[in-house]
């Protein structure tokens, strides 16, 4: 069973974040699927009808993720919370990036509940995963590019390695690709997120990824 121990500083900092931790295993990854294409066309246009790009920061998902931004001293302006800036995308007339199938589907699920999504490919975590800060001068590796940490961030490691920057940047090591069959799923919390809003947005990504990639799934709550 996959588990996320979570740091006592952080536990002491942000008593009252939540994480959930799901686990799919023998998923089916492609590059394209004509099916989730229209499915996508079809969830953003009633994104499109439901919410406006000015009303963004008034909705309280986003707002706690705004303001947990803010008391990590990184400006939700310039770095949007990953939810918000794939709805924002959306409201703007763009489409969703298009990566590969399981992404796309769980990108999908982020807009639509804008909770900060994380999936990790199994085969490449080594041991335990935990939240904890970051250590002055540590490197992550992302997706787009290194970074040397300050030791102030919230990062979620490996015994070996950071796999992703709490709760907005997945690695490069970890990524999901064509090649992964079983993957691990944070649906990241922050301070006034409940656990219903995390579990609702945890159930629709399941739902969608099951649909599109198939697989099987095994639930694990943080403890």
């Amino acid at each position: 069973m996959m588990r996320l121990r979570i740091n006592s500083r952080i536990r002491e900092d942000f008593p009252d974040l939540h994480v959930i931790v799901r686990k799919m295993s023998g998923v089916q990854v492609k590059s394209s699927d004509d099916e989730l294409e229209d499915f996508k066309q079809e969830v953003i246009r009633n994104l499109r009808g439901r919410f406006q790009v000015g009303c963004l920061k008034d909705l309280p998902v986003i707002r706690s993720y705004r303001n947990f931004y803010w008391r990590l001293g990184i400006d939700p302006t310039k770095t949007r919370p990953a939810g918000e800036a794939l709805l924002r995308r959306v409201l703007l007339g763009k489409d969703l990036p298009k990566i590969n199938t399981l992404v796309d589907a769980y990108n999908l699920a982020s807009a639509e509940t804008c909770v900060a999504i994380s999936a990790l490919d199994l085969a490449k975590i080594r041991g335990e995963l935990t939240l904890r800060y970051s250590k002055p001068g540590e490197l992550f590796i992302g997706m787009d590019g290194s970074l040397t940490l300050t030791g102030k961030e919230p990062v979620i490691s490996d015994v070996e390695k950071i796999v992703a920057v709490y709760p907005y940047r997945d690695s490069e090591p970890t990524k999901i690709t064509e090649e992964t069959h079983d993957v691990v799923f944070l649906f990241c919390g922050v301070p006034g997120l409940g656990l219903d809003i995390l579990t609702a947005a945890a159930e629709k990504t399941i739902s969608y990824v099951k649909r599109f990639c198939g697989g099987e799934e095994t639930r694990q709550d943080s403890p």
